[in-house]
């Protein structure tokens, strides 16, 4: 079979031959084996006996120490396997004796015979099928023992003819046995990768017809057969299924982002980094017009505009170096009565956006809210001076009238009364301006929560080799936020697992408490940070090595979260350096935080 034609065969074919051919390889190896395994144990057997023949021969010599010719005739004769060939060599390889010749001056010397030397060196020896001269060219079986004592070796022999042969014959039994065992293999093997080509073949048809895009009919999971490659065939078909579903969720997503650009308060624009148009809403023409000083007939025309000069210039600096940190620009516009903040991102493949907001209400309200502090600060000014003098009054004057007394009393009481109510009123306008937002307080199992962000991390714990040794107290319980103490925990330990490194050890401690806090110690044995970085590493978006952090997946904001959540919770933390090695945070959070 060519090469060609074995591969147009369907793949269950071919792994069928392929599997059939390496199995029958190595049955056949098995039977040669076996058959001459089978046949040297036989020719060990006969050797045996015949050796047993050569002893029994010896000790016949060794008690006749005046033997003759005829005397060991007459032994061998009386003795005498039927067709047994006996001959007496001495260690020279002389003649001294065999039954088939009276003449024993026609043997040439036999100390090249195999089984002759094989006996002078291991003390005995054997050869099969070989042909004997003086018995014109008949074969034997010879076998041979050498006994110093006499410096002689007796050999004894049978006829290798037919029914020696059949004796030596390995049973063919078991190789019928090792076919049939092979036909039944073949034909389990036959039905296991005939089920697993079906599995494979219609894989196939399913992934021609993704990749072309065609309908695929979803019913094709009933088809396949119920095995392991089955199974796997199912859940690739059913991640395709939740893919195909994902996909056409983002398009509606995708939509909806479309209609929220086109309706959003904000101008916004995303080129490539040709700057070519790829997504522009209305807000963001009008902007550019208002700021340009004539129409715009086209969205590339922006950059042309002199106030965007400064965009244009942060992207030319940009354009083609890939590991520039700078890829964010800010910039802000008073045009024609209005005000506009500018802002351009550089997205990783070069596009980017340009945002742009009118401010001018938000500076209006900022303006209103100077002129509101100043007119509080009035306002909080007056009763305290009136209450201040009154009072002065009072302690400057010791033979004030009782009448006035009471007078400056009363007013100083109704000053602070005023006083009260304007203060109520400036925290409720705060609390109307600030809206903050509620945070829920619960009681929060802190040595379970560890627990479980340890099992949710495991995997970047093994993949970096990084040991945790946990030294939390059991039952750890402080009362907070859930979500934001995790958060603390989390971010470190995504930090730890990131940037300090492979083979380290991370251990989380609580060393101290008071009766107001737990003190937290989150230490590793990586590689450190500079100590200029110590003091910025909490501030949002701040990285010790711009171009790892951002290919590491990292955002800039984890040590800022753990800061603010810390703060929430009513502690402290800072960052130091670990004399023999690794980083260090140290933080307090309040056993009780109050709603």
């Amino acid at each position: 079979m060519t090469k060609l034609s074995y591969r147009l065969l369907p793949f269950n074919k071919r792994l069928f031959l392929s599997v059939i051919t390496l199995f029958l390889a190595f049955a056949v190896c098995f039977m040669l084996f076996q058959y001459q395994r089978e046949k040297s144990y036989k020719s060990e057997l006969l050797n045996t006996q015949l050796q047993n023949y050569n002893a029994q021969l010896y000790d016949f010599i060794s008690e006749n120490d005046n033997f003759s010719v005829d005397t060991l005739q007459h032994y061998v004769t009386t003795h005498m396997i039927p067709n047994l060939r006996v001959t007496l060599i001495t260690s020279e390889g002389e003649v001294l004796y065999d039954n088939t010749q009276k003449d024993i001056r026609q043997f040439k010397n036999h100390s090249s015979r195999k089984e002759v030397q094989d006996a002078l060196m291991y003390g005995s020896g054997y050869s099969i099928s070989r042909y004997s001269e003086s018995l014109n060219g008949e074969e034997f079986f010879y076998s041979a023992r050498y006994y110093p004592a006499k410096q002689i070796i007796i050999r004894s022999a049978l006829p290798y003819n037919v029914s020696l042969s059949e004796h030596l014959r390995a049973d063919s039994g078991f190789i019928w046995f090792t076919i049939i065992i092979s036909l039944i293999l073949m034909s389990i093997f036959y039905r296991f990768t005939h089920k697993l080509g079906t599995s494979i073949t219609q894989l196939q048809q399913f992934a021609l017809k993704a990749d072309r895009n065609e309908p695929i009919d979803l019913d094709i999971l009933e088809s396949f057969p119920k095995n392991e490659l089955g199974e796997i065939s199912q859940h690739i078909i059913k991640i395709y299924k939740r893919l195909h579903r994902a996909k056409e969720a983002l398009y509606i997503e995708r939509e909806k982002l479309i209609s929220h650009l086109q309706t959003s308060h904000e101008g916004l624009g995303v080129f490539t980094r040709e700057r070519n148009e790829i997504l522009v809403n209305n807000l963001f023409t009008q902007y550019a017009n208002t700021i340009s000083d004539h129409n715009l007939t086209s969205t590339e025309e922006v950059f042309s505009i002199p106030e965007l000069a400064p965009i244009t210039d942060f992207l030319n600096r940009n354009e083609g170096n890939f590991h520039k940190e700078e890829k964010r620009f800010s910039l802000h516009i008073d045009k024609n009565a209005r005000s506009f903040s500018v802002e351009c991102i550089i997205f990783q493949d070069h596009a980017f956006e340009i945002s742009i907001i009118d401010v001018t209400q938000e500076e209006e309200q900022a303006r209103l809210k100077r002129q509101l502090t100043q007119n509080i600060a009035h306002e909080l000014k007056t009763p305290v001076s009136s209450i201040q003098g009154y009072l002065e009054t009072i302690l400057n004057n010791p033979n004030i009238t009782p009448t006035t007394m009471h007078t400056f009393l009363e007013r100083s009481y109704a000053q602070s009364n005023r006083l009260t109510i304007l203060l109520r009123d400036i925290s409720v306008l705060t609390r109307m301006d600030e809206a903050p937002h509620l945070v829920e307080i619960e009681t929060v199992n802190l040595s379970k929560l560890i627990e479980n962000m340890l099992n949710e991390v495991a995997l970047g714990l093994e993949e970096k080799q990084i040991k945790v040794v946990n030294k939390l107290p059991f039952n750890l319980i402080l009362t907070g936020n859930n979500s934001l103490i995790y958060s603390i925990f989390r971010n470190l330990m995504d930090n730890a697992i990131a940037y300090a490194g492979t083979n380290i050890t991370v251990t989380i401690n609580c060393f101290r408490e008071d009766e107001k806090f737990y003190y937290f110690s989150f230490s590793d044995t990586g590689v450190g940070v500079p100590e200029e970085h110590l003091n910025r590493l909490f501030e949002r978006f701040y990285r010790v090595d711009k171009g790892r952090s951002r290919k590491l997946g990292g955002t800039g904001l984890g040590l800022a979260i753990v800061k603010n959540a810390v703060l929430f919770h009513g502690g402290t933390i800072f960052a130091k350096n670990n004399p023999h090695g690794g980083l260090e945070f140290v933080f307090t959070l309040q056993k009780n935080k109050e709603a």
